[in-house]
């Protein structure tokens, strides 16, 4: 453990895996190579929204703006995680660190919010088809899209700007790989009480109430679903909002069970601990945001029959 011998921290210690070695290298490259998948993957898919007229409709404009969340929020976080693995000493500055919390905290409670309002927009298309266009106009989602870029902006101002303040006057290191808000208020050596209240109210804006508005409106979606006299259009229906009821699972059932996993007491366990740790930070941080373009693209007619027309564009003006 390092300690500082001034009350004004200048840098923090990430530890990551440097009691395991051995996994460094292959954590390295997994982490690499999903990356890259998710550069790619998420790249395409905002390619092809963009590109194809078809796609410009508020599902696809939200989707868009997923995938562009889920860039940065791995942009913001990656690049220090397979640095930490190359460099001896795994130091990260105060400012950097900073800078990466609240990019990465911004992002995440963006996605949170988007994901609401995703499932309202949902709600509309299967509860009320026919005045889904007048009500999900192009002012309308632009605006609510807008809202969710704010809401989490300025939730992460609020919190990084109060996680500042805080003394930092002995331990300084991180048992995380990166600069996560809740490892670092762990090294503070004050009261942390007025950023535990922040915090709670934060979970309560941009984690609770997204989760109400998708469960009611997937209360509503089901009862409408069953109504339908037809299996085939019961189907259909379904099909609309299954990949984005695949994200959501995937990407609340991660936090909570970050969350609500019992944390080891027994030091013997502190090395498996560890490796626990460290694959849900993975689940969470790096494969969520690779499985979202596969989820939307494979389960999608409309984003294959676009990339397949892309891909055919490309392949007859090469011919010429």
């Amino acid at each position: 453990m390092e300690r500082t011998n001034d009350s004004t921290l200048t840098e923090f210690v990430l530890v990551g895996l440097s009691a395991h070695p051995k996994l460094q290298t292959v954590f390295f490259v997994l982490i690499l190579w999903m990356y890259l998948m998710i550069l790619l993957g998420n790249g395409v898919l905002i390619s092809v929204i963009i590109c194809d007229s078809h796609l410009h409709t508020p599902m696809y404009f939200f989707l868009c703006n997923l995938s562009f969340l889920d860039v940065c929020y791995t942009s913001s976080s990656v690049p220090l995680i397979l640095a930490s693995f190359l460099a001896v000493k795994k130091r990260v500055s105060f400012s950097g660190c900073m800078v990466q919390m609240f990019i990465s905290f911004a992002m995440g409670a963006t996605e949170c919010m988007l994901l609401g309002i995703m499932a309202l927009d949902r709600y509309v298309a299967i509860c009320y088809p026919l005045r889904y266009p007048v009500i999900m106009s192009k002012g309308a989602y632009v605006a609510m899209t807008a809202v969710s870029w704010v809401t989490g902006l300025v939730d992460s101002v609020v919190q990084t700007a109060l996680a500042m303040q805080l003394p930092f006057c002995a331990n300084n290191v991180i048992n995380h790989f990166v600069c996560e808000i809740l490892a670092i208020l762990k090294l503070a050596c004050d009261d942390i009480s007025i950023n535990v209240i922040s915090m709670t109210g934060s979970n309560l804006i941009v984690l609770v109430i997204p989760l109400l508005v998708i469960s009611i409106s997937y209360i509503f979606i089901v009862a409408t679903i069953l109504r339908i006299p037809s299996t085939e259009g019961k189907h259909k229906a379904f099909s609309t909002c299954s990949a984005h009821l695949t994200v959501v699972i995937i990407f609340y059932g991660t936090i909570f069970f970050m969350h609500a996993k019992p944390e080891s007491k027994v030091s013997a366990d502190s090395g498996s601990e560890d490796i626990i740790e460290a694959f849900i930070s993975l689940f969470y941080g790096v494969m969520t945001p690779m499985f979202n373009p596969l989820i939307y693209s494979l389960r999608n007619k409309d984003v294959k029959a676009a990339v397949k027309n892309i891909l055919c564009r490309k392949h007859f003006s090469d011919g010429k």
